[in-house]
């Protein structure tokens, strides 16, 4: 029987025997070490021990996300569909530039903040607020009326015509659910047979974006200008045509590949995603297709009344602040002339209003709304968005404030941009999808508001590149999360206040031509009015 030898690497306490003494002899007093030696060989040996745990932490978290990656991937290649059959298998290693986006049960990081009651105080704070804009609207209008008025106008008005926009919405839903669809079950079934591929994907490629163009390109645009459509319902179009492009795109870019990878055998026909998982993938809050997501068991209806009952409260406080912060500053009474101090207080007096409106956005769609429809369709990841509040760099904002976004244009804009110039020009890349994402934005605003002022244009494009290298990830002071945040609410005055601006610049001075520099010069540099 043999005794347990003492495991390597540890310390015994410094206890002398005698034994021990006869045995180390003088030999074994040179070899004492002196209590500052010793302190000095303790220092050095944590400083390694701290270097060799942060090297193997580096490498077991990548062999744990590759583990992770390979294990989801192995499973979406075998799991069944709605008919039966299984999926068919993805496209090899070597013909991806990544693995892409990996989809994995986990709540929104709000969800599991405010399970601590310190982050949940600052939620109880904001409500407080919504009550006191309540309270004070009220006794405003009571002291001048003599009655309480509870109207809701500005909101009746935002969101007027919605019988237009419903129908509309209805032809750009259906097309998007039966064209692409159809389109890739045609086309997928002549592929393996037809001897000219290259021709036939072509010609396919170039009749789909024509019907593209047509229904969800032109369509929406003139549905918005010919019923002259009010600002909600103008933006609820235009977003929507926005999500049914990005959507069908990915639909196509994840399915078309797969099917020419998949050489069917003689007498089988090709396999296609059903056209449930499809539906389903319309619906779902991601932009990025699968022909299976990660599902929970059941629906929480607490959860889904209370997160309605949140949407709604984002929606009564942007009309407060709208009424009380914005409309009486720049809806002048009497005639003000232009000058640098009335802007740059206008600007300062927007910065408020502006942040608020950034959070509420931020709280409404990318928390409360995209957790509604993942609630209703059991969609188990709901990482929308991570910490951007965190952020010591803009590069890391970019990233984090709307993961749903960001994943789609870094799966088919900066990732294709590499995988086509054999990942070389990655600056090049990151540029593209900046112009890509700054021009939608201004389309959006533009088409929303209904007049051309690219001012989230030029912060985004020109301010927003430059802010992206100069506060780079390398950044890691609070003092760079401090210039961040103070970039943000320079940001929001300027676009609250300039936008205001052209608002009733619009109205007290319209176009009187439809020249093309007309309709792109913004009216408040040469409007001067008086109500």
């Amino acid at each position: 029987m043999t005794t347990p030898e003492t495991p390597n690497g540890v310390v015994h306490r410094n206890i002398k025997t005698p034994q021990s003494e006869e045995i180390s002899g003088p030999a074994g007093n040179r070899n004492n070490l002196s209590d500052e030696d010793l302190r000095q060989w303790q220092k050095h040996a944590q400083r390694v021990k701290e270097k060799v745990l942060e090297q193997v932490q580096v490498q077991l978290s990548d062999l744990l996300d590759q583990a992770l990656t390979e294990t989801v991937e192995s499973f979406t290649q075998t799991q069944p569909t709605f008919n039966g059959k299984t999926t068919i298998k993805s496209a090899p290693r070597s013909q991806r530039t990544d693995d892409g986006k990996v989809f994995v049960a986990r709540p929104s990081l709000l969800d599991e903040l405010f399970e601590i009651n310190h982050i949940r105080t600052i939620y109880h704070m904001f409500i407080a607020v919504l009550l006191m804009f309540c309270l004070s609207t009220l006794a405003v209008d009571y002291i001048d009326q003599g009655r309480i008025v509870l109207e809701f106008d500005l909101l009746f008005f935002a969101f007027g015509k919605l019988g237009t926009v419903v129908w509309a919405w209805a032809v750009m839903f259906f097309y998007t659910l039966l064209v692409p669809y159809l389109t890739l079950v045609i086309w997928g079934s002549l592929y393996h047979t037809c001897p000219s591929k290259l021709g036939l994907s072509l010609g396919t490629g170039l009749i789909l974006s024509a019907v593209q163009t047509y229904v969800l390109g032109l369509f929406p645009i003139f549905v918005v200008v010919q019923y002259q459509l009010p600002p909600a319902s103008r933006f609820i179009v235009i977003l929507e045509q926005i999500r049914f492009l990005m959507k069908s795109y990915s639909f196509i870019r994840e399915t078309g590949p797969v099917i020419m990878w998949n050489t069917p055998k003689e007498g089988e026909s090709p396999r296609f995603p059903s056209l449930s998982s499809y539906l389903y993938f319309l619906f779902c809050p991601t932009l990025i297709y699968r022909e299976s997501y990660p599902r929970n068991t059941h629906i929480r209806w607490k959860y889904v009344g209370i997160t309605t009952g949140m949407i709604f409260g984002c929606l009564f406080y942007a009309y407060f602040i709208l009424v009380r912060l914005c409309v009486p500053v720049f809806r002048p009474e009497t005639k003000q002339p232009f000058s640098k101090r009335t802007m740059v207080l206008a600007v300062f007096h927007s910065i408020l209003p502006g942040i608020m409106f950034l959070l509420l956005c931020f709280f409404a769609f990318l928390h409360c709304w995209l957790n509604l429809f993942g609630e209703l369709l059991r969609f188990a990841d709901r990482m929308f968005y991570k910490d951007w509040w965190n952020s010591t760099s803009f590069a890391n904002y970019y990233r984090t404030w709307n993961v749903v976004v960001h994943d789609w244009l870094y799966q088919y804009g900066y990732r294709d941009f590499l995988w086509l110039s054999k990942r070389k020009f990655r600056t090049a890349a990151m540029l593209s999808v900046f112009i890509v994402s700054a021009v939608v934005h201004e389309y959006a605003l533009a088409m929303g508001f209904g007049f051309f002022y690219p001012v989230l244009f030029f912060l985004f494009a020109i301010f927003g590149v430059v802010f992206n290298f100069a506060l780079n990830d390398k950044r890691q002071s609070p003092v760079f999360n401090v210039l961040m945040w103070a970039s943000l609410f320079l940001g929001q005055g300027v676009q609250v206040c300039l936008y205001s601006q052209e608002w009733y610049a619009q109205i007290h001075c319209p176009r009187t031509e439809n020249s093309f520099w007309e309709m792109v010069t913004p009216r408040s540099w040469s409007c001067s009015y008086q109500r």
